[in-house]
C-alpha cells in the first residue's frame, strides 16, 4: 500500500477563511491525502488567503518565494493558492510565482483536489476562478478543527457596498442557507460532542433577505436554543444599519445565546460614515447599544474601529473618541486606515498623512484599554462559568493556570483547580470566582466547581486516538478553535 501523500494548509485572516480551511482539509482527506506530521515538509501546501490585512501580497509572495526552493529539491511537490487574494489576482499569482501549480478563487473551494490532479497529470498550472459560488461551502467535506467549539455558516457574501471594504467583490453577493440546514448541522455537531457553536456570516442579521424573511435571524437563534445539548450560541458580524429588536428579544430571551455582541462601528464621525457608506449615523449605533444593554445588562459588547480614513479631521477622530466613551465597549479591534487596491476609498482624495494616522491611532488604543479596564475591573468577586479553552493560555505554563471563556466570551485565566474537584479538560465547565483584572483578560485564582461535558468527552476522545497532526495553521492569533473576535477588518 502506498504511502499517501501529505499537506498543509495554512490560512491568513478572518473567521470565514479559518471555516473555509476546515472544508479545505475535509476536502484533502477525502481524496486520500493525510496531514503533515509535525517537522516535515508537506506534499502539497495550500494558501486559504486574505486580501483585507495591509501588506497582504507582499506576505503572500514572500511565503512563495520561501518555497520555491523547498519545491525545486523536493520532486512532485505541489503549492496551491485560494482565498480572497487568489480571487483579486488570478493569473497575477502564476506569473509572479510560476512554481505555484494551482490558483483557486472563493466560490470554486471544492474544486481544489481535482485542480491538484489535473495539475499534477498536465505538468502545468491550473488557475480556476469562478464569478459566483459553485456549490455551497457548508455542503463540503469538514475536518473540524476543535473537538468542543464549531463554526456554522448561515450565510456567505455580502450585499453591502462599504468603500473600504472588497470583501463584497471577492465573496460576491450574498447567499443564504435554508435555516433546515443550518439546524441540521448544529444538531450533528452536538452530536458529536460540540456544545459551543458561532452562527458565521459576513452580515448575519441581513440572513434572511435572499428568502423574503426579515425576522430569520431572530428565529434561528430561538431555534437553536430547542436543540437539546447545545449549551453556546454566538453570532459574528452583524451590521449597525439592519440590526433589529427582535434580534435583541431573541438575544435576552433564549438561555444558551450568550451575552456578548461584536458590532462594527468603523467610525464614530457621521461624517466619515457616510463616506463609508455605512448606512447608520452614531446615534442609531448609540441607540443600539443602549437597547442590548437595557435587556441584557452584562452584555459584552466588543466592535471594529478604522483611524485615519481619508478625509477625517481631528474633529471626525473626536467623534469616534465620543461613541466609544459613551459605548464602553470590552473590547474593540482598531486598525489604522491603509490603501486596498479596488477599493473606492483606495482613490479618495484627502489621505491622512501616516503620522496624524499613527498618532489618533494611539490615542485610540489608549482609551479602549483604559475603557476596557474599567469595565473588566467591575467584574472581579464575580462567579462565573468557564468553558475551558485550548491554545487561548499563552502564560499557562508560566503560572500554572488553565484558560476558559465566560459566557460574555471574556479570556479568564483560573488556578489549577482542588484535586478532589477533578482535572477539567478543554469543552469541559469551571465555575470559577474572579480576583484580578487587566484590560485584555481576566484571573480567576478561586475554582469552585468542575463539570464534565461531552464535550470533554469528545476532546479526550479525539486527543488520545492516534491521529496525526492537523495539517492546518494559521497566519493570525487565535490558534484551533473558533476565534472570539475577529482578526481581521469586520465586512459589517
Amino acid at each position: 500500500m502506498s504511502t499517501p501523500r501529505t499537506y498543509e494548509v495554512r490560512t491568513y485572516g478572518c473567521q470565514m477563511n479559518v471555516h473555509d480551511s476546515e472544508r479545505l482539509t475535509g476536502l484533502l482527506e477525502g481524496a486520500g491525502y493525510a496531514a503533515v506530521p509535525n517537522g516535515e515538509q508537506a506534499d502539497v501546501v495550500v494558501f486559504n488567503t486574505c486580501a483585507v490585512r495591509e501588506n497582504a501580497d507582499n506576505k503572500l509572495y514572500g511565503n512563495l518565494g520561501h518555497l520555491a526552493p523547498v519545491k525545486a529539491a523536493k520532486p512532485g511537490m505541489q503549492i496551491a493558492v485560494g482565498g480572497c487574494l487568489a480571487q483579486k489576482d488570478r493569473t497575477t499569482i502564476t506569473e509572479r510565482a510560476p512554481w505555484v501549480d494551482v490558483v483557486f478563487g472563493t466560490h470554486n473551494i471544492g474544486s481544489l483536489p481535482v485542480l491538484l490532479e489535473r495539475a499534477r497529470v498536465q505538468q502545468e498550472a491550473q488557475v480556476e476562478i469562478l464569478e459566483s459560488l459553485d456549490v455551497f461551502p457548508s455542503t463540503l467535506p469538514t475536518k473540524r478543527e476543535s473537538a468542543y467549539a464549531a463554526w456554522v455558516s448561515v450565510s456567505v457574501g455580502c450585499n453591502n457596498t462599504c468603500t473600504f471594504c472588497i470583501v463584497p467583490a471577492l465573496r460576491g453577493k450574498e447567499k443564504d442557507r435554508r435555516p433546515g440546514d443550518i439546524l441540521a448541522e448544529v444538531r450533528a455537531l452536538v452530536a458529536e460532542g460540540v456544545t459551543e457553536v458561532t452562527l458565521l456570516g459576513q452580515n448575519v442579521n441581513a440572513y434572511g433577505v435572499e428568502f423574503g424573511d426579515r425576522q430569520a435571524f431572530s428565529k434561528l437563534l430561538r431555534a437553536c436554543g430547542d436543540i437539546e445539548g447545545l449549551e453556546r450560541v454566538r453570532f459574528t458580524s452583524p451590521h449597525p444599519a439592519e440590526f433589529t429588536d427582535d434580534v435583541i428579544e431573541a438575544m435576552a430571551e433564549t438561555p444558551n445565546v450568550m451575552p456578548s455582541l461584536h458590532m462594527p462601528l468603523q467610525s464614530g464621525s457621521d461624517r466619515v460614515l457616510r463616506a463609508m457608506r455605512r448606512s447608520y449615523r452614531s446615534s442609531k449605533f448609540l441607540g443600539i447599544i443602549d437597547r442590548v444593554r437595557a435587556a441584557i445588562p452584562d452584555a459584552a459588547i466588543t466592535t471594529d474601529i478604522i483611524v485615519g480614513f481619508p478625509g477625517e479631521t481631528e474633529e471626525d477622530f473626536l467623534e469616534t473618541l465620543r461613541v466609544v466613551r459613551e459605548s464602553r465597549f470590552a473590547s474593540a479591534f482598531t486598525f489604522q486606515y491603509s490603501k486596498r487596491p479596488g477599493t473606492p476609498a483606495a482613490v479618495l482624495d484627502e489621505q491622512v498623512p501616516p503620522e496624524v494616522v499613527k498618532d489618533r491611532y494611539g490615542r485610540l488604543a489608549d482609551l479602549v484599554n483604559e475603557i476596557a479596564w474599567e469595565e473588566n475591573t467591575l467584574i472581579v468577586g464575580r462567579t462565573v462559568e468557564l468553558m475551558v479553552a485550548e491554545g487561548e493560555g499563552r502564560k499557562d505554563a508560566e503560572t500554572l493556570r488553565l484558560s476558559g471563556r465566560a459566557p460574555d466570551n471574556r479570556l479568564v485565566h483560573f488556578a489549577a483547580p482542588d484535586a478532589s474537584l477533578g482535572t477539567p479538560r478543554p469543552g469541559d465547565m469551571v465555575t470559577a470566582e474572579v480576583t484580578y483584572a487587566a484590560p485584555h483578560h481576566l484571573v480567576a485564582d478561586r475554582v469552585l466547581a468542575v463539570r464534565r461535558t461531552r464535550s470533554g468527552d469528545a476532546w479526550e476522545a479525539r486527543t488520545s486516538a492516534p491521529v496525526a497532526p492537523s495539517g492546518v495553521s494559521l497566519g493570525m492569533p487565535a490558534v484551533g478553535v473558533p476565534a472570539p473576535l475577529p482578526a481581521a477588518p469586520a465586512c459589517g
